[in-house]
């Protein structure tokens, strides 16, 4: 890392929702809402972005953990509004507090943890597994 990430810091990301964010059971009498995996996609992008000023040209960062309530549902078509706060760096590895809101509350919350990798050490062990 070219430099660390400072306890506090905070990284925000607005992604409009449209029908390939949806449950894949919608239209089943569910109305068509915004899946977890995607809202989970949305805050994990939002952790990285903040990380990416912080990293070296052959540096990346990669989920280790996430540990979320997903509290209420939103329906597509409306922007999630995400955030990502540090709460400790150990080293090579990052924790954030991580919440996402709809224009009326907060959909969800939990924990974030990513690791800061070289690129070509992760690429030799996708490698090595046939990727």
């Amino acid at each position: 890392m070219k430099s660390r990430p400072k306890i506090g810091e905070v990284g925000e990301l607005a992604v409009p929702t449209d029908i390939s964010h949806a449950v894949e059971f919608h239209g089943d009498g569910m109305p068509v809402v915004v899946s977890t995996p995607n809202i989970i996609q949305f805050l994990e992008r939002t952790a990285r972005h903040l990380l990416t000023p912080h990293l070296e040209a052959d540096e990346r960062s990669v989920g280790l953990e996430i540990d979320i309530r997903h509290l209420a549902p939103t329906p597509v078509g409306q922007t999630i509004h995400c955030r990502a706060q540090v709460i400790s760096v150990d080293g090579s590895k990052v924790q954030f507090q991580i919440e996402a809101r709809d224009a009326h509350e907060v959909i969800v919350r939990g924990l974030h943890k990513r690791a800061i990798i070289r690129t070509e050490s992760f690429t030799r062990k996708v490698k090595s597994k046939g990727g």
